[in-house]
């Protein structure tokens, strides 16, 4: 292993269900299927532990009746996506403690570069090491860690052995160990540049590798020459810790637990939303104008519009106020709904507030960061509003 490998790749394995499964000791070595209620049409496997995936043959995205007849005795849990920011935050923080320079890819995924960290905790080899031990005792996950000189072969490496790995690839090993691959597996390859690439001949990442590269740029654009760099192992991106500092908006959207009929009902699932999209907000240290709403009825027909407010705003109830008066201008009221999306955007960081001459806005913010605090402490539903406890609520049916 070269000197140059210092970015890490941190993914915790089948992250979803290892959550259930460090709460629950009586859920560990069993086959445990975190997926959606088939009778509130969300019926779809979300995440699957290992022992459902190797020894049943359990898939993300597949049915609930399917993964059934495939796994009879499979422990079904509802998600709780609460816990999983929980436990998401829990493990950045680890990462924190060995590097500032730490780039969150997803929920469950992370780059770290570790150059100049030597000193303090050793190698880059003998770090991810350590990582991985303090994860697994201090937050109950096992993970995958790939090691190497760039992004994307950090990323490559670390899908190489699951579950818990360590894999170093560097670019000696290239050929070797990526080439043989199927071009599917280069990180960036999806389903329908795989069915372009094999219309050319090029079915592994070496035939891509090996492929000429103005061939690609005649056919794909900047895009090609991209993919040919990727599938020699090269990647210029640095590992950026501020990579989510630049969000243009945040939002929610939720498929409802049956057909929603007039403002009444509609209302308590778009004051639920706006509470979750003004808590992103603040979590994201930010301030918006621009209120949208999505709304889809039972026949799939969608309707989208924006409302945008006259200040900067991260309070739930100046959100709600905007979504009803759209919901009010542009939904028949006895028509079904089956769907519904909250978003804020026209973001600028939070200290754009403009505060109001009688103090109602700082009152606000200092409620806010009380809730906020209660909520980071015992989860979600530490704080919520009564209208939740409503037959219309959507806060305790999302599991």
């Amino acid at each position: 292993m070269s000197s140059s490998c210092t970015i890490l790749l941190c993914d915790a394995n089948s992250f979803f269900a290892s959550v259930h499964q460090a709460l629950d000791p009586a859920l560990r070595g069993r086959p445990v299927i975190v997926a959606g209620r088939e009778s509130t049409r969300h019926g779809i496997v979300l995440a699957a532990s290992y022992e459902a995936k190797l020894g049943y043959g359990i898939k993300t995205g597949m049915t609930v009746r399917e993964a059934r007849s495939l796994c009879p005795d499979g422990i079904f849990i509802p998600p709780r996506h609460d816990l999983y920011i929980e436990f998401s935050t829990r493990i950045l923080r680890i990462m924190w403690d060995f590097t500032p320079l730490v780039e969150p890819f997803s929920i469950d995924e992370a780059w770290l570069d570790v150059r100049g960290c030597e000193d303090l905790y050793g190698s880059p080899l003998t770090i991810a090491r350590r990582l991985k031990e303090r994860i697994k005792n201090e937050v109950g996950i096992t993970t995958s860690v790939g090691l190497g000189p760039t992004k994307l072969l950090a990323k490559m490496a670390a899908e190489m052995q699951k579950p818990d790995g360590l894999t170093v690839l560097d670019f000696p090993d290239v050929p070797k160990k990526m080439w043989p691959l199927p071009v599917k597996e280069l990180f960036g390859v999806g389903p329908r540049m795989e069915a372009h690439l094999a219309k050319l001949g090029i079915h592994t990442i070496g035939d891509l590798a090996r492929f000429p590269v103005e061939t690609l740029v005649r056919r794909f654009g900047v895009v090609g020459r991209i993919l040919h760099q990727c599938a020699n192992g090269i990647d210029y991106s640095p590992v950026d810790p501020h990579s989510l500092d630049r969000a243009k908006s945040v939002g929610h959207q939720i498929t409802l637990p049956r057909d929603y009929y007039g403002y009444q009902e509609i209302e308590v699932v778009l004051l639920e939303l706006s509470e979750l999209v003004a808590r992103r907000a603040r979590m994201g240290n930010y301030l918006g104008r621009t209120v949208s709403i999505s709304l889809k009825d039972a026949e799939f027909n969608w309707v989208g519009r924006s409302y945008t407010l006259p200040y900067y705003t991260d309070t739930a109830a100046d959100i709600y106020a905007a979504t009803r008066k759209l919901l009010r201008r542009h939904w028949p009221p006895g028509r079904p709904m089956r769907l519904v999306g909250v978003s804020l955007a026209g973001l600028v960081p939070a200290a754009a507030r403009q505060e109001d001459l009688f103090g109602r806005v700082e009152k606000q913010a200092r409620l806010d960061r009380v809730c906020d605090r209660l909520k980071n402490r015992y989860g979600e539903r530490a704080v919520f509003r009564a209208a939740s406890l409503t037959g219309a609520g959507v806060l305790f049916a999302r599991g």
